[in-house]
């Protein structure tokens, strides 16, 4: 049998060397009969299963604890994190999660509390959501939120659902939500789920709304637009006061995807640009975990307008401390409900609150600057190589597109696989699907200029060897992962399997 921890290094044509490793899987190193313990036999004492007995082994691989813990710490290396290097995820804000922030949400008062205590026990809890709030509201300039949402895709369902239960309460009754071409996939999923029918608002020449085909679009059946600002294509929308204005003067509402606020913290006041209700996902923003299925978080910033028709339950103070109002006859008659089981994501307001206090006003107002500088540093660097879809300065993200590939032979797709052997996670592509082939790259404020440098080299030298048709070269990458290139297009797909080739070689020739 083969060594399964056998590998080889080779060199492959861009000068580099790496691992051809591939792990197999951990039934394929069962061994019958190994196992990681010693147990004495079970003694023959009677059961109450009632026939319902295991009869046949149930399938277990037999191995020792040190091959089952080689095994997956193997696996953990073929993962990427921010933790491993930069995450330059276009629209997605991965940016470094401090570890003070675990260290405060493990703390014994906020990760062992239970959401069915009694009020009067969880005050301490209570405080840190009023508290995170409190902050929320003054970077917003929003008078109201709601705190329960889990997420960023659950924050638009918040803000729709009120804004649905306001129209309702005045007896408008109006069946269309306007959402830009650059909008995030969730916006028009959301307004579809609360049963609107959605109409795409253009993008023009400079990569933001169309006012003039936006106006065009309002009227009596418009309940609202879902804008994102900045934008996906990693652009301010510098006529939203006009777009804010025309929406209101049409009777309907204004939501902002709170998506991209990173570049805008401590800047800009949401609530000064005409804006009624904006999810802010703490998962991005505030640093807390992100990816890799969550969680998330979403509260929603409301203006007065929609405040009554917040979602419960909501933290209130009153003489006896902080309480929770769980139920419309508690003073939430207007509420449109009940959205999520319990109170919000408490371990990712433990973490959001640590990571604003650390920060201040000031410090946070930085990291805007430094994400947006980062951004307009990656631009200025590869504007020359790479194609601008639409001229700059950018914000907190920079969006290239594929026409500095054509003729090439290598599509944004090839030139993200290539990525991965440069030890980078591929940017966010194809999206916005306003352009064509869209490369969008968000390094965050987390970045050195020392990282950023090290990132420019590597697409510079893609960049160039796209553009001098390597076709070829590009066609085959990765190289350098375990599985090589997945059959995501065609049929391109080339699994490095040498172990289990070797296995099959030794059985047959035993």
């Amino acid at each position: 049998m083969t060594d399964p921890d056998t590998f080889t290094t080779y060199q492959t044509s861009s000068g580099h060397r790496g691992l051809d490793l591939a792990e197999p899987l951990i039934f394929e190193l069962d061994s019958p009969g190994r196992c990681g313990v010693d147990l004495p036999d079970a003694p023959d004492v009677p059961n109450r299963l009632g026939g319902l007995e295991r009869v046949a082994a149930i399938g277990l691989p037999g191995l020792s604890e040190p091959q089952v813990v080689r095994h997956f710490v193997r696996l953990s290396r073929n993962n990427f994190a921010i933790d491993a290097g930069l995450y330059p995820l276009g629209s997605c804000t991965m940016k470094h999660n401090p570890r003070l922030n675990e260290k405060m949400a493990r703390l014994p008062g906020f990760a062992d509390i239970h959401p069915m205590q009694p009020v009067e026990t969880v005050q301490g809890a209570l405080e840190l959501i009023d508290i995170l709030a409190d902050w929320l509201l003054t970077l917003t300039g929003m008078p109201t939120i709601a705190m329960s949402p889990a997420a960023g895709a659950h924050g638009e369902l918040c803000g729709l659902m009120t804004i649905r239960a306001a129209l309702e309460a005045q007896g408008d009754a109006r069946e269309v939500v306007l959402v830009p071409t650059s909008a995030h996939g969730t916006n028009p999923a959301t307004a579809a789920i609360c049963g609107y029918r959605i109409e795409q608002i253009p993008a023009d020449d400079r990569g933001r709304v169309d006012l003039a085909a936006l106006k065009e679009k309002l009227g009596p059946h418009v309940a609202a637009i879902m804008l994102t600002n900045p934008n996906t294509c990693g652009l301010f929308e510098n006529q939203i006061v006009e777009i804010a204005e025309a929406v209101h003067e049409a009777g309907a509402f204004f939501y902002c995807d709170g998506a991209n606020f990173n570049a805008i913290v401590g800047k800009v006041r949401p609530g000064d640009l005409g804006i009624d209700c904006m999810h802010l996902n703490l998962h991005k923003t505030f640093s807390t975990p992100h990816g890799g299925g969550g969680p998330g978080s979403g509260p929603v910033v409301l203006a007065e307008a929609l405040a009554p028709y917040a979602p419960l339950p909501m933290v209130v103070r009153d003489a006896d401390g902080l309480d929770l109002v769980e139920h419309r006859a508690g003073g939430a008659e207007s509420s449109f409900g009940r959205l999520k089981g319990f109170h919000g994501q408490m371990g990712m307001f433990v973490r959001a609150l640590s990571f604003i206090l650390s920060h201040g006003a000031d410090g946070l107002r930085q990291a805007s600057e430094d994400a947006v500088l980062n951004a307009n540093y990656i631009m200025a660097q590869l504007q020359d190589l790479f194609s601008l879809p639409f001229p700059g300065p950018c914000m907190h993200e920079v969006l290239f597109d594929d026409s500095f590939l054509k003729d090439s032979g290598v599509s944004t797709l090839d030139f993200a696989k290539a990525m991965i052997d440069e030890g980078f996670h591929p940017m966010t592509m194809y999206f916005p699907l306003v352009v064509s082939g869209a490369m969008l790259i968000e390094p965050t404020e987390s970045e050195s200029k020392i990282s950023l440098d090290q990132f420019i080299t590597s697409m510079r030298h893609l960049g160039e060897r796209a553009i001098r048709g390597d076709a070829d070269f590009f066609a085959g990458a990765p190289y350098l992962a375990p599985y090589r290139r997945l059959d995501e297009t065609q049929a391109a797909r080339k699994p490095v399997l040498r172990w289990r080739e070797a296995t099959k070689a030794a059985e047959a020739a035993e």
